[in-house]
């Protein structure tokens, strides 16, 4: 007999001490059956305010942990521990290689303030904790790096190259790429050579094609993006503020927006909101997580036999809810 997981999951959420959480990527029958839904720093702030203690987390792998950081007493499960493609580009080893990289091109280690974006490895929040970094997100990025060069530090920005690229041109620093033969000693932010690989697949041939087939229209991308993407774009932030953007346009305004399909699809319904690009830019981990996935992490709950539980060690926990704290407390 097949089982109706919608009306199993509203079952199970109706009788467990649960939160189902969802990010905006997640696909549209997923995202519907979430309690909480936002961007990834944002439900872990939400999860840590929430009473229930279980929390069933649809997203990829560094959110579940980034929970189990800021709320070490809940119990997070993840229905498909799916693993962000960019959070696997750096770990500890990589991190601390790229340590290595600066202090051998003559920048002393006490030097450098490492700044991690969210979308990392808990294992790589910690050691940037331990240095003395922080953690940013998308839209607070700018006001993270800011504040960090007041230390007159080098940045060391992981792990994506175009997010630190794109703020160092906003506020007209110098960047250069691990790897690409620049001396790092010449700039101020120095990235790992990460990216998002959904946001890699826009392009300026799609911003002329929507320019010429609409002379009036937005273009409006994450900073995820190649830079000359962004350079040619109306408007660049990150999912929150791609949101507030498109709707706060007028319902006639045609825009295309340069970000994960899932949200751009449930942006706006009357029709003047195209995806930027000629191919679906749908996430595959962010897309893994399936209604039978949901099902069998709240029936697990049920059964007294979790599954797909985040854990995190203590001294892992605690550097990498250090660098997130430093993070929060520059307003």
């Amino acid at each position: 007999m097949s089982i109706d997981y919608v009306a199993e999951i509203k079952r199970l959420k109706e009788k467990l001490p649960v939160t189902v959480v969802g990010h905006f990527y997640q696909r549209d029958e997923v995202f519907n059956m979430a309690d909480i839904t936002g961007d990834s720093l944002e439900l872990a702030r939400k999860c840590k305010a929430d009473e229930n203690p279980w929390v069933v987390f649809c997203g990829v792998g560094f959110m579940g942990q980034s929970v189990k950081v800021v709320a070490p007493h809940k119990r997070v499960l993840m229905p498909k521990v799916a693993c962000c493609a960019m959070a696997r580009m750096i770990d500890g080893r990589f991190f601390d290689e790229s340590v290595e990289f600066m202090v051998s091109n003559g920048i002393a280690k006490e030097d450098i303030l490492p700044i991690t974006y969210i979308n990392s490895d808990v294992s790589v929040k910690s050691k940037v904790g331990e240095m003395g970094g922080l953690v940013c997100t998308s839209s607070n990025a700018f006001k993270i790096i800011e504040k960090g060069l007041e230390s007159g530090k080098k940045i060391l920005f992981v792990p994506d190259r175009c997010l630190g690229q794109n703020f160092a041109n906003s506020m007209g620093l110098k960047s250069c790429i691990i790897g690409d033969g620049s001396d790092p000693k010449e700039s101020d932010i120095i990235c790992y050579d990460g990216f998002c690989s959904v946001h890699q697949l826009f392009t300026l041939d799609d911003i002329e094609f929507y320019r010429e087939k609409y002379p009036d229209i937005l273009i409006a991308v994450h900073p995820e993006c190649d830079p000359a993407i962004v350079k040619a774009s109306d408007f660049s932030g990150s999912t929150s503020q791609l949101i507030k953007y498109v709707s706060e346009l007028d319902e006639n305004q045609k825009v295309a927006v340069g970000t994960e399909y899932n949200l751009v699809n449930r942006m706006r319904p009357n029709g003047n909101t195209f995806v930027l690009s000629s191919t679906k830019p749908e996430c595959p981990t962010m897309n893994e997580t399936t209604l039978e996935d949901v099902y069998l992490a709240l029936k697990s709950i049920e059964d007294n036999k979790p599954i797909n539980e985040i854990l995190v060690d203590e001294h892992t926990s605690k550097w990498a809810n250090i660098a997130l704290e430093r993070m929060l407390d520059i307003k």
